[in-house]
């Protein structure tokens, strides 16, 4: 396999694995709200969604510490 195609499916492995990560987190973050508080509407669990991606987008723009 050429350096770049090994390159392009690292980085869409690595993008996955941090997708399904972030979902993970935000589940548990949501389960434990709900078993606090109670129910979770599901236009407050897509908004959550929505600003946790908006987050992790910003974040992937941030200059890494050196």
């Amino acid at each position: 396999m050429p350096a770049g195609a090994r390159y392009h499916l690292a980085t869409f492995i690595a993008e996955a694995v941090e997708r399904e990560l972030r979902g993970q987190v935000l589940d548990g973050y949501l389960a434990d709200y709900e078993s606090r508080k109670g129910p979770v509407a599901e236009s407050a669990r897509q908004r959550a969604r929505q600003v946790f991606d908006e987050v992790f987008a910003e974040e992937a723009e941030w200059p890494a510490a050196g």
